[in-house]
């Protein structure tokens, strides 16, 4: 079994998008916590809530003025609004994407210690790659069988699992 190459047609552009995204999202649950304690949760039981409002003025910037923007500018085709399969499942993307975003929040909330803001994000971005993964295989089995796939795949999924587990069990004091 080869193991692919990490080289593609646009060379390694997708790898630096990615790990923008890595420190985009790595920062996310910092920046939401400070955010949240800048509302002042033990005086304001909406605290939470006035935060999240303003994730959601940022991701209204950021994910529809700013295409909107680009659509105009490069006079797309808005025939686009037809295809109800493509914005059935981006409507969809956005609403599990905003809902794990609040659940973030919900679980700063109960975990009631700032200390478990790196814990709760080590869980979510050593589980969310597995759920991907799962997923991935299910609506898109290899063609050669779940047999194909490289040992070491199974590997990597352990070892995510197996680095949540261990900043959960051992995070610092």
């Amino acid at each position: 079994m080869a193991s692919p190459s990490l080289a593609s047609s646009s060379g390694h552009t997708w790898l630096i998008l990615a790990l923008m995204t890595v420190v985009f999202w790595g920062l996310y649950g910092i920046f939401i916590h400070t955010g949240v304690m800048a509302f002042d949760p033990k005086s304001d039981p909406n605290a939470r809530y006035k935060a999240f409002l303003f994730v959601g003025a940022a991701y209204f910037l950021t994910a529809v003025l700013a295409p909107l923007v680009i659509l105009l500018w490069t006079k797309a085709d808005w025939n686009f609004l037809t295809n109800t399969r493509g914005v059935s499942w981006s409507l969809i993307a956005g609403i599990v994407g905003a809902a794990g975003a609040f659940c973030v929040l919900l679980a700063f909330a109960k975990a009631g210690d700032p200390r478990m803001v790196p814990v709760i994000m080590s869980i979510i971005f050593a589980g969310a790659p597995i759920v991907n993964a799962v997923v991935s295989l299910a609506w898109h089995p290899p063609k050669a069988g779940l047999s194909s796939i490289h040992p070491v795949f199974y590997i990597g999924i352990v070892l995510a699992a197996s680095g949540g587990l261990l900043v959960t069990l051992f995070k610092p004091s």
